[in-house]
């Protein structure tokens, strides 16, 4: 997210923003954020419904990734900083939740896979074994029971 948009939303100045950034550098590391280079944002300028660089606040902008818009909620010091703060952390637990319970559902479908897997064995093996019933050749049997001698029936 970039700087400008993100004191809209913690409810700070941009230059503000900027400032609390600048000295806590090593809060931000290079995948927390970054700057846009004026290439960029003359691409961005050109692209998007942003009328000039001036509306990105006359410097070049500085673009936040989710763990850069989680560090910034906690060294802004604003009210809604800490209410942003705390909801990310709220989603954060319930994503972790939620992928808990895929977790089982993936276990059950390997389950069922192995299953399956199974089921398919033991039905090709019986396919195969129906197979060699069908092309095996009859050959006339001799009749079972008590015989009789001399029996003209």
């Amino acid at each position: 997210m970039l700087d400008s948009d993100l004191s809209i939303m913690y409810d700070v100045k941009a230059i503000r923003l900027r400032q609390q950034v600048k000295r806590n550098t090593e809060r931000f590391p290079s995948h927390f954020m970054f700057q846009l280079s004026q290439v960029e944002v003359d691409f961005m300028v050109s692209q998007n419904v942003i009328p000039s660089r001036s509306h990105l606040g006359g410097t070049l902008p500085y673009v936040f990734t989710e763990y850069g818009v989680l560090m910034l909620a906690n060294v802004i010091k604003s009210r809604r900083a800490t209410v942003m703060s705390i909801k990310i952390i709220e989603v954060f637990v319930k994503l972790c939740e939620l992928m808990m319970g895929q977790k089982d559902m993936l276990l059950r479908f390997e389950q069922l896979e192995k299953l399956l897997v199974q089921h398919d064995t033991d039905i090709q093996a019986l396919f195969t074994a129906l197979k060699q019933l069908i092309h095996q050749k009859i050959e006339p049997r001799e009749p079972v029971g008590f015989k009789l001698k001399n029996a003209d029936y």
